[in-house]
């Protein structure tokens, strides 16, 4: 199977340091990659704004094995945050716990995530947590769940594959919590995970109408997708349930379907654009690949026209 494969690649050291080397791969990841360097995604987000859209950088890398790692990864952050708001640049950060420790030691994490709060509100800019495999779900929406007792610019993702999450994205919206709503990119088991295509499109149209239908005060939901399907349903739901504009926003991966964010954006829309950047790039891109075989000659056709 394509994706089975491409998702395995994500994971070989081997074939990544293969993949890396390659300047020709080098050159297409930088499509959907803003760069390696802060100031990198800081152009990048100086020109989406120019465009009329917000951003959220992802400075990319998870998993990290020692203090030292979460060390740099805090630093990154909050020096990001710093440098926006120096420039004026309209962008709010993502960030997984796995990159401030949570694979080995939680209150490093969430000590971690405090700090990278701190100085995010210090900065004016909100923080999503990001949502990685389901070894994480419970954990992440637990740490986010006392963050926010702590901090208020701060929200959380749901990944509308896991079977999971009709009752956790209802929760968070009776709670007023901001959610993004994305598919979800991580190989998981059948029982934890719907498998097909239709099965997560079909639960993503019902995440987002579950999310209008029980949004408190304060909620606010990022719609993540690139399926025009998917858009119109959202904008229906919005409007059935009448949610004004401000409540919402889409948001679209850097590099991709620049068409239909510009078309969003031109109707008055919010658009925000996720924009990844580092050097740990490869399983971001081969993530990305993995997510749906479609994907490989989405990235292809649009890597092509770029």
């Amino acid at each position: 199977m394509l994706s089975a494969l491409i998702f395995a690649l994500s994971r070989s050291g081997t074939a990544e340091r293969i993949a890396t080397s390659v300047p020709g791969f080098r050159g297409f990841s930088r499509r959907f990659v803003a760069g390696q360097r802060q100031a990198d995604a800081l152009a990048a987000v100086a020109r989406l704004n120019a465009g009329g859209f917000d951003a959220t950088v992802s400075y990319l890398g998870e998993a990290v094995t020692s203090e030292r790692e979460v060390r740099a990864a805090v630093a990154e952050s909050t020096s990001f945050a710093a440098a926006a708001q120096a420039r004026g640049l309209r962008s709010s950060i993502s960030i997984k716990l796995t990159e401030l420790g949570l694979a080995f030691d939680r209150p490093l994490a969430e000590r971690s995530l405090d700090e990278v709060l701190r100085a995010a509100a210090a900065a004016g800019t909100f923080v999503r947590i990001d949502m990685e495999d389901a070894r994480y779900t419970e954990a992440t929406l637990d740490i986010f769940r006392r963050a926010r007792e702590r901090h208020t610019g701060v929200g959380v993702v749901i990944q509308a594959y896991l079977r999971r999450s009709a009752a956790d994205i209802d929760a968070l919206a009776r709670e007023g919590a901001p959610v993004r709503l994305v598919k979800g990119a991580y190989r998981e088991a059948e029982t934890m995970a719907f498998a097909s295509k239709r099965e997560v499109d079909e639960s993503f149209t019902r995440l987002a109408d579950a999310y209008f239908a029980a949004m408190a005060p304060g909620g606010r939901l990022a719609v993540a997708t690139h399926d025009g399907r998917m858009v119109r349903a959202a904008l229906r739901s919005a409007r059935r349930h009448g949610v004004a504009p401000d409540r919402y926003e889409f948001q679209m991966l850097y590099g991709i379907r620049p068409e239909l964010q510009r078309s969003l954006r031109a109707r008055g829309y919010g658009v925000r654009i996720y924009v990844p950047y580092g050097t740990h790039w490869y399983p971001y891109l081969m993530r990305r690949l993995a997510e749906r075989p479609a994907n490989l000659w989405f990235f292809l056709r649009n890597g092509l026209r770029r």
